[in-house]
């Protein structure tokens, strides 16, 4: 295993279930003046990204177990990423590097909001070409839950590098997670994305999307609990609806509700579904009968909208990513 960083807990080693995540990690360069254009936008700062590199983090920081599989480039910013994850307590066994693409980066401008918008430099980055063979399935099948994207899903050769880990990783009886995480600027079209994102959609065991997703997908009003329900499938075990500070809605085969957010001072939102989707993982890993108890459910979630709240108030995903105790520490305050 990877070196545990310092302040992560020698415990992490041996949590009862380990999560794999898959994906893209790359490199974030945010306007240092929120509100401006990337044109207007005098200075940057640097800081790692990548959705399934957020979740692996974040799984970690809360005191649990987690690997990362992907590719990098062999340049500097590759290793600096590489190095990240380990500073941050997670297994970097499945990473690699290409030596002949570059690491992706993307540049994210902060509306006054805290809202996003991206504009990438990945033609081809080295995440999209990692292939099946290249894959660590050993790492996957030791592992209790494997959590992906969508943006693995967009060119080949990483889309069956994709497939490949899902399949090793359902034959090895893991639970599936499964984020979307939309990013329509790298898709060809927005229907393409659309249909990528539905082409695995049934070999999950559990989604979390976003209000703006649920739109997105469905096309139609993310409030309509009929556009939502339009999304499950037989075999699914737990669909979260983010909506933002006002918290998350739930839907099982049993039950369904929604669980208040907290009012946070908002700065940037970057990183704040993927310490939710941390959080939930951690749990699920710890006890997956969530699944099958209401009560224990909206316990977990009252905690990943906790986690998913204090990771907007400070800019970058990883940097803001909370500690069990500051998640707490909120809850204790109360909800909006």
């Amino acid at each position: 295993m990877a070196p545990l960083g310092d302040g992560v807990a020698p415990a992490a080693a041996a949590a009862p279930g380990l999560v794999v995540s898959f994906g893209e990690m790359l490199i974030d360069f945010v306007p240092d003046v929120a509100g401006v254009s990337l044109a207007e936008s005098a200075g940057f700062v640097k800081a790692p990204g990548g959705a399934p590199a957020n979740v692996a983090c974040a799984v970690s920081k809360l005191g649990g177990s987690s690997a990362f599989v992907g590719k990098f480039g062999d340049d500097e910013f590759g290793h600096m990423l590489v190095e990240i994850l380990k500073q941050n307590g997670v297994n970097a066994e499945g990473c690699l590097f290409d030596q002949h693409a570059r690491t992706a980066l993307a540049f994210v401008t902060l509306k006054s909001n805290g809202e996003r918008e991206f504009m990438f430099y990945r033609n081809p980055s080295a995440d999209m070409l990692l292939t099946e063979a290249e894959l660590n399935l050993d790492l996957i099948r030791r592992a209790r839950i494997f959590h992906y994207g969508s943006i693995s899903l967009i060119t080949e050769p990483c889309r069956s590098a994709h497939v490949a880990a899902t399949r090793a990783a359902k034959a090895a009886g893991l639970l599936c997670s499964y984020d979307p995480n939309v990013r329509l600027p790298l898709w060809p079209s927005a229907q393409a994305a659309r249909d990528g994102i539905m082409s695995i959609w049934k070999e999950a065991d559990f989604i979390k999307v976003s209000d703006d997703e649920v739109a997105f997908l469905t096309q139609g009003d993310a409030n309509d609990e009929k556009n939502v329900l339009s999304l499950w499938f037989e075999g699914l075990k737990l669909l979260i609806v983010t909506d933002g500070e006002k918290g998350c809605r739930y839907f099982t085969k049993d039950f369904k509700g929604s669980v208040p957010g907290y009012a946070v001072n908002t700065v940037d939102t970057t990183g704040a579904g993927d310490a939710f989707v941390g959080s939930l993982l951690l749990n699920v890993a710890k006890d997956d009968s969530i699944f099958y108890n209401e009560a224990k459910l909206r316990e977990v979630l009252q905690f990943s909208n906790a986690c998913g709240a204090i990771c907007t108030t400070q800019k970058g995903a990883i940097p803001a990513l909370p500690t069990t105790a500051a998640a707490l520490e909120l809850i204790s305050k109360g909800s909006n």
